[in-house]
């Protein structure tokens, strides 16, 4: 189990060697899990050993939010002083992921449709 947990946490360290050297505005865990999944799918699929690890991970994930929630309270006074422009990003951005989540859903229903009627 230690050699999966070693291998997430080397993604991630590549991932964010990798944004760091190509200097691109990307955050380097997502690399890293693009990594991964290169690996995982080159390797023909997730061990059962990894899948343990992950979902320890994902079990346990309220934890790794208590740092942001300190640096947030840390700093209420700055956020309340921008709490307007914070206020219409968060809105803005969340209905805009609602509308290319409901687009991209659409276009692939109607791809999966169009597909299924050719075999039928």
């Amino acid at each position: 189990m230690l050699e999966y947990l070693t291998l997430i946490l080397s993604c991630q360290l590549a991932g964010e060697f990798l944004v760091s050297a190509l200097d691109v505005p990307f955050p380097g865990p997502v690399a890293g899990m693009i990594l991964l999944f290169v690996f995982l799918s080159v390797r023909g699929g997730v061990p059962e050993d990894l899948g343990n690890v992950a979902g320890a991970l994902l079990n346990n994930l309220s934890l790794l939010f208590v740092p942001a929630g300190v640096g947030v309270m840390v700093h209420f006074e700055l956020l309340g002083a921008d709490a307007l422009p914070i206020s219409v990003a968060l809105v803005v951005s969340t209905l805009l992921t609602i509308a290319v989540t409901a687009l991209v859903m659409v276009t692939l229903n109607r791809l999966n449709t169009r597909n299924t009627g050719d075999r039928g």
